[in-house]
């Protein structure tokens, strides 16, 4: 099986693994495999952190909707065409927004899905830079390129001069075909050129344009300096592109991965690497320390990969934003679980890339 064969998402083929607590079960050894690993919590704990908290909320992370244009064999948010329910509301982006308006979290960092698909994404966008705030976008690039209400995307970014993140799986066809699908490589560099053209990842320019790697199949990332380096050079000699950063991301055992880990053979083996890469000093630096994350329809978690396996933050007097209290939030016990390997496995791995 490759990581590239189903075009559905978990949920319109009505497999196990869309339900969060059939996969929590797998992770703990108790559904489709007997394997059992030390449990994270315990491996920490004898790192030096009885429990992981919060260092300053910094970035608020919304999760805006499972709307897609595509449908990648990666995503560990099950997105794609058919997930039209699970968008964030109007009302939700105004709570949102009243929230950002309060306290001082400098960065706003919007996912999906395809963010843009969302119908209140341009004006949620334009409200939090009204406010000041730091907005990143984490965009698939083929989103510009699918429908033309769509196309003016690249100046009307570089108007609100949004951080964008992108994947690019790699410099060849063969390689971001074979995760992402048919015809996104050649979509994804004609959008890049033409962000190139306005100035993204142009020295000087103010606009961010960020790449981020996930490896195809059931390894690790390579180191990330490395990495950056050949992409910068072969994009440059191949389509004389530039861009400013390379993330490089471990995948997550969740959700499509986790799918095509048990139904390639390779789950053990994948979970062996992440465990024995365990690397104590990634913990201090992973994402769920600075950030909180919002699900569409409102509900908080300690990241985004928590939220797609619904673990909810830890206190229950501030669940929902509709009941946002920011010193409950900012004392909370984080709450872990076997994916959490994968934020600590070798240099460490966040929504920025390596963490050590």
């Amino acid at each position: 099986m490759s990581i590239h064969q189903h075009t559905k998402s978990l949920s319109a083929r009505g497999v196990a693994l869309a339900d969060t607590f059939f996969q929590l079960k797998v992770l703990n050894g108790k559904e489709r495999t007997d394997v059992n690993f030390q449990s994270f919590q315990s491996k920490i704990a004898e790192a030096g952190y009885p429990v992981l908290q919060p260092s300053k909320i910094d970035i608020f992370q919304l999760n805006i909707g499972k709307l897609c244009n595509q449908t990648c064999g990666h995503c560990h948010v099950d997105a794609g065409p058919d997930k039209k329910v699970e968008n964030m509301s109007r009302e939700t982006l105004e709570m949102c927004l009243d929230i950002l308006s309060k306290y001082d979290i400098r960065t706003v960092d919007i996912t999906g899905g395809a963010p843009e698909m969302n119908p209140n994404f341009r004006w949620f966008v334009e409200e939090c830079r009204k406010l000041g705030k730091t907005v990143m976008n984490r965009c698939n690039l083929t989103i510009v390129q699918a429908n033309k209400k769509y196309h003016d995307l690249p100046e009307w970014f570089a108007a609100q001069q949004v951080h964008l993140v992108s994947s690019l799986p790699y410099f060849s066809k063969g390689r971001t075909d074979a995760q992402r699908g048919d015809g996104v490589f050649e979509d994804s560099i004609k959008t890049l050129q033409q962000l190139n053209a306005i100035g993204y990842g142009q020295e000087n320019s103010g606009l961010i344009l960020d790449l981020v790697f996930n490896p195809s199949g059931a390894l690790l990332p390579g180191g990330q300096s490395e990495l950056e380096r050949e992409f910068k050079s072969q994009l440059k000699r191949r389509f004389n592109i530039d861009f400013n950063r390379l993330f490089a991301i471990t995948n997550m055992p969740i959700s499509r991965f986790l799918d095509y880990l048990l139904e390639s053979d390779n789950y053990e083996d994948y979970m062996n690497q992440l465990v024995s890469a365990f690397n104590p000093a990634a913990i201090s630096g992973v994402m769920c320390r600075n950030t909180i994350s919002v699900s569409w329809n409102g509900y908080l978690y300690d990241c985004d990969f928590n939220q797609m396996l619904d673990l909810k933050v830890s206190n229950t007097m501030s669940q929902h934003i509709g009941d946002f209290d920011f010193e409950l939030l900012s004392s909370r016990d984080i709450v872990l679980n076997q994916h959490c390997y994968g934020c600590t496995a070798g240099a460490g791995s966040s929504c920025g890339g390596e963490v050590v």
